[in-house]
């Protein structure tokens, strides 16, 4: 649990953490796998920022959008909270094009009107081997932005907007 003194202030944190941060990637809905190194301890790669903003694209209809590199240092804090070692973020949802976030509103309640996915700020995820509920409360935790837990669909809603939670 040392790593929650770590993460006590993810900001100040992630500025004194001089290693390179790497995530991993599976999307459910396209079954693409990626392996990202987009900090190398010094700075933020454009490169890599680019190749997940691809990755994350609105897969309905293929258009792509810049991803808050925020997002990612979440994430990053997250897989060393709970020390998730190798496993792969499961993507249900990264960028939603206004029309795709429209569609999904009309269908279900739980969209929002003005999602920060449509802004490239917010993921859908779970990690295998991880309660819905615990990834829940350790993105609580961090204090970082929104936080929604969505118990029957068995995901986690992370963003970078305003601190706020939600969720069955």
């Amino acid at each position: 649990m040392g790593s929650l003194l770590f993460l006590g202030a993810v900001p100040g944190a992630l500025a004194a953490a001089r290693e390179p941060r790497l995530l991993r990637f599976h999307h459910t809905h396209t079954a693409e796998r990626l392996t990202l190194e987009y900090h190398d301890g010094h700075g933020y790669l454009p490169d890599a920022l680019a190749e997940a903003a691809r990755f994350l694209r609105d897969f309905r209809t293929g258009e792509v959008h810049p991803v808050d590199r925020g997002l990612f240092d979440i994430l990053w804090s997250l897989d060393r909270l709970l020390e998730t070692g190798a496993r792969p973020w499961q993507v249900i949802s990264g960028y939603r094009s206004p029309a795709t976030n429209d569609r999904l509103r009309r269908r279900s309640k739980g969209v929002a009107r003005r999602s920060l996915h449509m802004e490239g700020k917010a993921i859908d995820v779970r990690l295998e081997g991880i309660p819905t509920r615990t990834l829940y409360r350790a993105g609580l935790s961090l204090r970082c932005g929104g936080v929604g837990c969505y118990s029957r669909s068995r995901f986690v809603h992370l963003d970078t907007g305003r601190v706020r939670t939600w969720g069955s």
